[in-house]
């Protein structure tokens, strides 16, 4: 592949900071140059925030890059990649900016890292407008780990807004160096439902509503009572930072897995953030797809970056997935191939012909 700078006008699609951590994830793998321009221009508040400051960073540590424009607000960043190492590192973004946004921009790179890694990284664990830590934890990684990629992320401490201050710990120990492509046309039978509810710096009838609203909603619609763990902490023993709440709920299938969850908020009642994860799973698992909405978007770059053809059909075909298929076609061109169908925000297929990358 040519190193030519490629221009990224981030105001495509939906105009967000996904355009950005899927560029420099993109660059970072590849090696190739990018210049991001008109970043996240469809914001309220456009321009780099914390998190992106701090992905950008982070890869330009982990490759021993370059970047030019690194500032809070900045519309304009080049970014050029050197080799991806393994080693020690540690990641603040320094607010309750999210660590599994963070987590999005640099996983692709590691895979292809030159030995294992480990990194620290704090910031915010459970964030609205982001996947919590859990669903990453429990969704995400076992996904990846159908492409011969397994990650390990630890919650050390939970971080919300508007604190932030959460810890994670991640571990890759062997980085494959190479993706095996993925069929997830279908996933097969459904074996469990299962979740996590937590309250941190809060009465624990908190989890318990959240998980009890979660598991009847969940039993009225599908005949199966989930199994969700509680996680709280008695008055004077909580080590989180808090106070905040959330639920994460995942669907275990012979050959895939599903999630959903949301996060408690002031004045939102416990038993509304359960109902609105189960019905968020409920309406994915209905769809007879077999990747939830949000692992819709997160899985095209490892299928691109795979030595063959994979397969997956989705629960909702969002504007996130359609800006990644577009990005992954400007930067990576030739190299691969993408064909999906459905309409928009209703389920679809796709097929994903990588290009192969090995280290």
């Amino acid at each position: 592949m040519g190193n030519n700078l490629v221009i990224i006008d981030g105001s495509m699609g939906e105009g967000g900071g996904q355009i950005l951590r899927t560029t420099i994830a993109l660059s970072a793998v590849t090696g190739i140059p990018v210049k991001v321009i008109n970043i996240r221009a469809k914001r309220k508040n456009p321009g780099l925030r914390p998190q992106h400051l701090t992905a950008i960073k982070a890869l330009v540590e982990i490759t021993g890059g370059r970047a030019k424009g690194l500032y809070v607000g900045s519309t304009s960043i080049e970014f050029h990649p050197g080799t991806i190492r393994g080693g020690n590192y540690f990641f603040d973004i320094g607010t309750a900016g999210s660590i599994s946004l963070l987590l999005q921009a640099i996983l692709p790179a590691l895979a292809f890292a030159q030995g294992p890694v480990e990194a620290t990284i704090r910031g915010g664990t459970d964030v609205k407008m982001a996947p919590t830590i859990d669903y990453m934890r429990m969704v995400l990684a076992p996904l990846l780990s159908l492409f011969g990629y397994n990650v390990e992320i630890e919650l050390v401490r939970r971080g919300h807004y508007p604190r932030g201050g959460g810890l994670v710990k991640l571990k890759i120990r062997n980085p494959p160096r190479t993706l095996k492509p993925v069929d997830l046309s279908t996933r097969g039978t459904l074996k469990s439902i299962e979740g996590i509810s937590h309250c941190v710096r809060l009465p624990r009838h908190v989890a318990e509503r959240q998980a009890r609203s979660a598991r009847i909603y969940i039993k009225n619609k599908l005949g199966i009572d989930p199994q969700i763990r509680l996680e709280y902490y008695e008055k004077g023993k909580d080590p989180h930072l808090g106070p905040g709440s959330g639920i994460a709920l995942w669907a275990v299938f012979d050959k895939s897995i599903m999630g959903a969850d949301a996060l408690g908020e002031k004045g939102k009642p416990a038993e509304r953030v359960g109902e609105e994860a189960a019905s968020r799973l409920v309406e994915d698992i209905l769809t007879g797809a077999s990747v939830d909405r949000f692992a819709s978007d997160m899985l095209p770059v490892y299928m691109a970056l795979a030595s063959g053809t994979s397969y997956y059909s989705g629960a909702r075909l969002t504007s996130h997935a359609q800006t990644v298929f577009r990005l992954l076609e400007l930067i990576l061109g030739d190299n691969i191939r993408i064909e999906y169908s459905g309409r928009p925000d209703g389920p679809f297929k796709a097929l994903i012909k990588g290009m192969g990358l090995a280290r």
